[in-house]
Formats: structure tokens, C-alpha cells, sequence
């Protein structure tokens, strides 16, 4: 089974369940007169609607790539998840509205045995299906799957406070029915805006996982010819649609040949493991003789700014008679460009002759 027919699959579990649930509690939350069963049947109505649209997205982002998106569609299942994020959060919005209402104008709810049976099981329902829903995103990653079990877990906590509510209802005849119902939307909304901002991060084009990065490093400096590896960026086209480049050093001495073939052992590596598809450009390295010593007073000009985090891509060209690197400056620099300009006077002071290519970059990977 592939990964949409997985998604179709649990997404269309999830709709039973939450219709389920939705009449359980509706039914149940009118005959007590409480609040906040009735907002818990709002909020597994809404998760019904979620697993639709869940659905939709994942037919959709299924489709094969064309001449206007040659990357395919995978960042529609990012699309479908913010649509799911407002509904969530338009829910939470109008259970915060009706338990003001409750709080300035406090029915009186009664609970019998039966509507404390049906949360108990509302509540290991929905507990038992997020932990499921969470562990099958995991394992196909997909975000929208995980953000459902997340949200099946809060359903689960928020059945367990108006079981809470109820209990305290009967015991000792307290109503805090409209204060929970306060909670409970407080809690819905505070996970729709997380749901919200790491899909939002992800179509923005967020930092790229700090393992990923270091483990596909790692792979690359693998490979006896590779002296380094730098640059890296990864772009996300859907969960299973990632693109990505970076740049390798190497021996000088190396043949176009020899690196044609270096460079395509590691495509093939890295898309064998990591499912990524990897442009790869070329430092050369020339440290010695010359080159080294021009390197040496490079790296101790350079050591006097606490903003550089690293310098890549050195090569010194005798016959143009030109120093060239990569400066990487920390994001919180604002002054590249005059620190950029420093340090070309000061190595233009040690060696006036030579021409100085210093090329500004990011610190875009770990």
C-alpha cells in the first residue's frame, strides 16, 4: 500500500470515530444540560471535517509533476494542513465564546451514570486512536497524520477534564462547567496556532533538521576523495519530494573525469539513502606552498570577528593572482558588507598584489 492510500485509509478511520463521537456526546451533552460535552462533540465534528480534507490534500498532492510544476504537487498536504489549522482554531473560538456565555449565565447541568460511560470511552477512544494516527505519520511522514494524532491526544485530555467536571458536578454540586469549557477552548486554540505556525515554518522554508544535515555530511565526507563538504541547503517540495545542492572540496589535481564520477557515486549514494535529490558544485583545494601561507594569515585576519562562524571554499590562483573564499556570518550580523570590506584592506595591506573575491554566505545548515 503507498503512502496516500495509507493516508486515505487511517484519515477515513478517523471520520468514523469522530462521527461517532460527535452523536454520543451531542446526544449526551443536551440530556445534562453540559457545556462542555456539547463543545467536546464540536470539537470532534471539526476533526471529522479535518480527516476530510486530510483526504482531499492527499489525492491531490499524489499528482504527477508537469510542465507548470515540475517538482510535482506534495506541498498541497501543507495546504490542506493550514486549512485544518483555521478550523481548528475557528472552533476554539466559538467554545471560548459560548463558555463566557456559560460563565455570565450558569445553567444548572445534571449527569447520570450513562453520560460518565460515555466520556470514560470517549476518552480511551480517542487516546487509543491518536497514539495509532501519530505512530502511522511517523512512519510515512506526514505531518498532516501526526498533527491529527496530536490533536486526538488533546481531545483525549479535554474529555478527561469534563470528566473531571462532571464528577465535581455530582460530588459536591459544584458548576465550573463554564471555567472548563474556558480551558478546554484555551487548549484547542493554543493547538491550532502550533499546527498553524509549523506549517506555516515548513512552506516558508524552515531550517533543515539538524541530524538530517549532519548525517548526510557525514555520508559525503565518507568518500575518500571528498575533503569537505559545505553549502548545504535542502528544499522541501512535499514530504517525499526533497531537492538539494552543496559544495565538495577537492584535490586540485583531480581530473574533470575523476570528479564526474565522484559526484555521481555520491547522487546515487545519497538518494539511496535519504530520498534526496543532490546538486553538487566543487571547491578545489591548493593548501600547500604558497596557497598555505596565504590561507594561514587569511584565518588569523579572519579570527578577529566573533560574527564569522567559518570560512570554506579558500583557493589561492597563482597565475590571475587572486585569493578567493566563502565567508559564513552568523544571522544575527547586520554589518557583513563593511566587515566584508574590512577584511579585504587588511589582507589587501599583506599582500597588495593580489586581487581579493570574497563571496558572503549563511549559516543555512548545521
Amino acid at each position: 500500500m503507498d503512502r496516500k492510500d495509507i493516508i486515505i485509509r487511517t484519515s477515513l478511520k478517523g471520520i468514523i470515530l469522530n462521527i461517532f463521537l460527535v452523536c454520543f456526546k451531542a446526544i449526551v451533552g443536551f440530556l445534562a444540560n453540559s457545556i462542555a460535552i456539547v463543545l467536546d462533540a464540536v470539537n470532534n465534528l471539526s476533526d471529522a471535517i479535518s480527516a476530510i480534507i486530510t483526504i482531499i490534500g492527499a489525492k491531490l498532492s499524489d499528482k504527477a509533476p508537469d510542465r507548470e510544476h515540475p517538482y510535482g504537487h506534495g506541498r498541497i498536504e501543507y495546504f490542506a494542513a493550514t486549512i485544518i489549522s483555521f478550523i481548528v482554531l475557528a472552533a476554539g473560538v466559538g467554545a471560548l465564546k459560548e463558555s463566557i456565555e456559560k460563565i455570565i449565565n450558569p445553567l444548572n447541568p445534571h449527569f447520570e451514570y450513562y453520560t460518565l460511560i460515555v466520556i470514560i470511552v470517549a476518552t480511551v477512544a480517542k487516546f487509543i486512536f491518536g497514539k495509532h494516527v501519530k505512530k502511522v505519520g511517523r512512519e510515512i511522514n506526514s505531518q498532516t497524520l501526526v498533527a491529527t494524532g496530536e490533536d486526538a491526544f488533546m481531545d483525549a485530555v479535554l474529555s478527561l477534564s469534563t470528566l473531571v467536571g462532571a464528577l465535581i458536578v455530582i460530588l459536591l454540586n459544584v458548576n465550573i462547567e463554564g471555567y472548563l469549557g474556558v480551558l478546554i477552548s484555551i487548549m484547542i486554540l493554543k493547538s491550532a496556532i502550533g499546527i498553524l505556525k509549523e506549517t506555516i515554518d515548513t512552506m516558508i522554508g524552515e531550517r533543515a533538521d539538524s541530524e538530517l544535515t549532519q548525517k548526510i555530511k557525514e555520508k559525503i565526507n565518507s568518500f575518500e576523495k571528498v575533503l569537505g563538504t559545505y553549502d548545504l541547503n535542502l528544499h522541501n517540495y512535499g514530504p517525499e519530494k526533497v531537492v538539494g545542492s552543496c559544495n565538495i572540496q577537492v584535490e586540485d589535481t583531480l581530473t574533470a573525469k575523476e570528479i564526474h564520477a565522484l559526484t555521481r557515486q555520491i547522487n546515487k549514494q545519497i538518494y539511496k539513502d535519504f530520498k534526496i535529490a543532490l546538486t553538487i558544485g566543487i571547491y578545489v583545494s591548493n593548501d600547500s606552498g604558497k596557497s598555505g601561507e596565504i590561507k594561514k594569515e587569511v584565518e588569523k585576519i579572519i579570527a578577529d570577528y566573533k560574527e564569522i562562524l567559518d570560512i570554506h571554499g579558500f583557493y589561492f590562483d597563482e597565475e590571475l593572482q587572486e585569493i578567493s573564499f566563502d565567508l559564513i556570518f552568523d544571522f544575527k550580523c547586520s554589518n557583513r558588507k563593511e566587515i566584508k570590506r574590512e577584511i579585504i584592506n587588511k589582507i589587501n595591506s599583506i599582500y597588495p598584489d593580489f586581487k581579493c573575491n570574497v563571496i558572503l554566505d549563511s549559516d543555512v545548515s548545521d
